[in-house]
């Protein structure tokens, strides 16, 4: 089962699963929508589109209730936690108390909803719960204050439900890829959105410190972010299997180019030259 099936990563691996022969509930944001649509038309008659909005707990509810039903004592191998909304990426101190905490409510509080409704299911099976993290989960990323801590939150509660579910054989993996081309970054309007919010909320001194052509440049920086990326999503795809699949996973996979070594400098180096780097 995986959440965020509508676009992006959530959405090439339901595919990608699918085409390996697994038996995939599909959620989605919008059962109706076209990434739904696109699932139902593309994929085997083996997966499943379930309508999934991890902030919504009576949604929540309904899917265990679906899957439940059609696995039965046979129990759910895998909980893909995939859904996740970006937030727009601007200094700590300009994003608007409502990013932090629809961040928090997507990438967090309703990842954690969905590992403890699904739990029972992976418990007889014995099966794997993995949590699609990032690198700003991992590390300190400027702009990304919101959307790391909500990351970083995830991240730690993978760690600690890896040693919790041991005894009953559950595995428990995230992942933190770095940047890839996912459809997270949204639409010009729902950007022109958050931005109207974080400049109309913004003290005068504040604005005047950091100046009218730093804050303009931020939709620039968002506009061009998509060109960083890669658009290549396999790397994370076979993480996600590995995870899966293999007798001895790995607690923490960083897929994708430039997302281990960071890591290592922050774990190994002292903080001023990861900060300097």
């Amino acid at each position: 089962m995986l959440s965020g099936s509508d676009t992006g990563i959530g959405h090439a691996l339901a595919k990608y699963l699918d085409s390996l022969g697994f038996v995939v509930f599909a959620g989605v944001l919008n059962k109706d929508g076209p990434g739904a649509e696109e699932l139902r038309r593309s994929c085997s008659q083996r997966l499943s589109v379930l309508q999934l909005d991890i902030t919504n707990t009576t949604q929540v509810k309904e899917a265990y209730l679906t899957v439940s039903e059609k696995v039965q004592n046979a129990g759910l191998w895998g909980v893909v936690n995939n859904a996740g909304i970006l937030g727009f990426p601007a200094d700590g101190e300009l994003l608007p108390m409502s990013t932090y905490r629809h961040c928090m409510e997507v990438n967090f509080f309703g990842a954690v909803e969905v590992s403890k409704t699904f739990l029972p299911l992976l418990r007889k099976s014995q099966g794997r719960l993995v949590n699609m993290s990032s690198m700003a989960g991992g590390i300190p990323l400027p702009r990304y204050a919101a959307y790391g801590a909500s990351k970083a939150a995830l991240s730690m509660f993978s760690g600690v439900m890896r040693q919790e579910l041991s005894k009953w054989g559950i595995k428990v993996m995230a992942i933190h890829p770095s940047g890839f081309r996912t459809g997270i970054e949204g639409t010009a309007e729902q950007w022109d959105k958050q931005e109207k919010e974080l400049m109309e909320n913004l003290p005068a001194d504040t604005r005047q410190a950091y100046g009218e052509e730093y804050l303009l440049g931020l939709k620039n920086y968002l506009l061009h972010l998509p060109s960083h990326c890669a658009p290549d999503l396999s790397p994370v795809l076979g993480s996600v299997l590995d995870a899966l699949l293999a007798r001895r996973p790995q607690g923490l996979y960083t897929p994708g180019k430039g997302a281990y070594v960071p890591l290592c400098i922050f774990c190994c180096f002292p903080l001023w030259f990861y900060d300097f780097f």
